[in-house]
């Protein structure tokens, strides 16, 4: 198959194109700065020559959208939110204007859509969206209008050819250098992966080769569309989540952190407490339905797995 991936340069587009060109397909991706074969040039905004590689291909696989990992100041929400809504417009645009449109169009959401909770798990059937939930700053609610605006963005675009499904990905965790996995596992070696804020809160994750085998699972079911969540079926509390991490690696304690000084350490970092303090119960639901199987469903063995692909790094 040709599959066209805008904003495939980050690290889960890297980990999509490595597998699924090993796989053999074509891979294209679509990037603002080409620099690789098989690499097409946009602003991911406006159509142009770069709209071509849609034509004729047979899965597109939108992830462009500004990182999550800095500091949530107004402008860099705002560039989130404008780099997310607008190339998800583009790229349906682009699909709508194509002789020969895909047969799908796989665009990326994230599983922040749903609201910080603690007592319930969400799924796309009775999951609850976020933005007005109690105990949550204020300043969240903008992330979950992102992530509405961004599927909203897909929804809209008039593309009778092609299935579209939104992908509300939890963290996606791969030995790769510079990666989420990557930074909490430097943490516990550091001896400071304990818990956060008490601990209580959830972490929804998905191992990579079984975020690999989703979307593959996704192309080839053509009675899938819509919301799916991408994250394995058994969310846990940081604090648990963490412990695993540290025993996978070898480290006996972590140092807990109150939310004070998660503050500092995410202002050092550049990166905003959101990501560690909200509570992401998030379950598969509809995948699960469908029949797909987890590879790696439970934390401490997934964790257990990446730890031993780190070592493995040359």
């Amino acid at each position: 198959m040709k599959i066209v991936i805008p904003g495939g340069t980050g690290q889960v587009g890297a980990i999509l194109n490595r597998a699924l060109t090993a796989a053999g397909h074509e891979v294209v991706v679509v990037t603002r700065r080409p620099v690789r074969d098989r690499e097409v040039g946009w602003d991911g905004a406006t159509l142009g020559p770069w709209a071509e590689v849609i034509d004729g291909s047979d899965v597109v696989i939108n992830l462009a959208g500004r990182s999550v990992s800095c500091r949530y100041s107004a402008a860099n929400l705002q560039a989130m939110m404008d780099s997310r809504v607008h190339s998800a417009q583009v790229v349906g645009q682009a699909i709508t204007a194509a002789a020969r449109p895909p047969r799908i169009w796989l665009q990326m959401s994230t599983a922040t859509v749903y609201a910080h909770r603690f007592d319930a798990p969400h799924d796309e059937a009775t999951g609850v969206l976020g933005g007005t939930e109690p105990g949550a700053p204020g300043y969240w609610a903008y992330s979950v209008e992102i992530a509405k605006a961004w599927e909203l963005a897909q929804e809209r675009a008039e593309t009778p050819y092609t299935r579209k499904v939104a992908l509300r990905s939890a963290m996606v965790m791969s030995p790769d250098r510079g990666g989420v996995f990557d930074v909490l596992l430097r943490l516990a070696r550091l001896g400071l992966g304990g818990p956060v804020a008490g601990g209580a809160q959830y972490v929804s994750w998905i191992h990579d080769r079984d975020f690999v085998r989703a979307v593959e699972f996704l192309v080839a079911r053509e009675d899938l569309a819509g919301p799916v969540n991408l994250a394995a079926p058994l969310p846990l509390p940081q604090r648990a989540f963490m412990r695993a991490l540290r025993a996978s690696w070898g480290v006996p304690v972590g140092l807990p952190a109150t939310k004070w000084m998660a503050e500092i350490g995410a202002f050092a970092l550049r990166s905003d407490t959101e990501l560690l303090l909200k509570s992401r119960r998030v379950v598969p639901s509809r995948l699960l339905e469908a029949g797909f199987d987890f590879d790696h469903a439970q934390w401490p063995e997934a964790a257990q797995d990446l730890v031993r692909r780190v070592r493995c790094r040359p």
